[in-house]
């Protein structure tokens, strides 16, 4: 088995050639959606799909990295690992579930080291009915000029002015209007989009080609950002649905291990949010019962988050920024996604090792 520290990479294209070795080496079959535009060394940009277990199986579980691109250093290591974790393989082939390994759903962020797709966009935002009318944000937009002024870092005045707003109003609804979505200001942050992204559209195209036979559907999603450092919040992650939430907690929450956390009912740390990735399960794949979870890690405080954030929408929006600023605030941003310390790989890698396990017993019909 590979040790935990080899499954991470410095730059998504290394990560994407331990991802396709390793998969090869296991014998999976490999297939790569390749990215109209290029990395930030020159290198393709792909999705990259491994899939292990049979086509036409019954039961299907996909593990899926880099939905918001900065991310994906923590979800392709988590990746990484698994398709040298023979132990794991063996359980879900004994069980009956092949693994979908989706890497990199949205693999120019993931280089580039943005949160959003090359259109902007906040790809878990973007999995809206876009012949609706669609949401509007009244607090971001009220925000939106505080949040990315014409100066970075920002001045005394705007960290006061956005000081007295959290004080009128308190950080959480600060976090949530800032990270609910919105769909008015393309270059704003946590943009939604007015039309799906070129990850929306491959990751469907995905969806149909694998998941058009499975009959129970399950979907880990890896994500960093929110929450205590190292502690991977488990985010039911279907529709406000009593019996899928049951079957998430029966899956992941039981025996005393962390609860299944819910936007619904306001556990979550993550605020309410529409748009989000997952509901192309249902679309996509109607015949199968589906039931996902966001496994989301905690790395910085969420204003440090915001703010890291908050630098690189400013730095898309002035490239001609120096050089040493602009270092900084990409290297602020990855801190803000990425914990670069053994101890904290270890946490990520157990935890979601352990989510695996279960959601395999989940699916083969072991938990009830």
């Amino acid at each position: 088995m590979i040790g935990i520290n080899e499954a991470f990479s410095p730059s998504y294209a290394r990560a994407r050639v331990k991802f396709l070795e390793g998969a090869a080496a296991a014998g999976m079959a490999i297939r790569s959606y390749e990215h109209p535009l290029k990395g930030r060394e020159g290198e393709t940009l792909a999705m990259d799909v491994a899939l292990d277990g049979p086509a036409d199986a019954q039961a299907l579980l996909i593990v899926s990295s880099a939905c918001h691109g900065a991310e994906g250093f923590c979800g392709s290591g988590v990746q990484v690992h698994a398709t040298h974790d023979e132990p794991w393989r063996e359980h879900a082939r004994q069980a009956g579930v092949a693994v979908l390994y989706i890497h990199a759903l949205n693999p120019y962020g993931f280089s580039h080291l943005r949160r959003v797709t090359n259109e902007n966009v906040d790809l878990n935002r973007n999995f809206q009915d876009f012949s609706q009318p669609l949401p509007v944000n009244a607090a971001y937009a009220a925000l939106h000029p505080l949040l990315l002024p014409a100066e970075w870092p920002p001045t005394a005045e705007n960290d006061a002015a956005i000081a007295d707003w959290i004080a009128h109003h308190d950080m959480p609804a600060f976090q949530s209007a800032v990270t609910q979505g919105q769909h008015q200001f393309n270059d704003g942050m946590f943009f939604g989009g007015t039309a799906p992204t070129w990850s929306n559209r491959t990751l469907r195209e995905v969806l149909r080609t694998y998941g058009s036979k499975a009959q129970r559907l399950g979907w880990i999603d890896l994500h960093t950002g929110l929450g205590p450092s190292g502690l991977g919040e488990r985010i039911f992650a279907c529709r406000d649905d009593a019996a899928a939430l049951q079957r998430a907690r029966a899956w992941w929450g039981g025996n005393g291990q962390t609860p299944i956390t819910s936007i619904y009912d306001g556990s979550s740390t993550s605020a309410l949010l529409t748009g989000l990735m997952w509901i192309s399960a249902y679309e996509e794949c109607p015949q199968a019962e589906y039931t996902g979870m966001a496994l989301e890690y905690g790395t910085e405080p969420i204003p440090e988050v915001i703010a890291a954030l908050r630098g690189d929408h400013w730095l898309h929006l002035h490239p001609q920024a120096p050089a040493e600023l602009q270092t900084a605030i990409k290297q602020r941003l990855l801190k803000a996604f990425y914990t670069d310390t053994d101890t904290w790989r270890g946490q990520i890698v157990s935890q979601a090792r352990q989510a695996l396990f279960q959601a395999v017993d989940g699916l083969s019909g072991k938990v009830a």
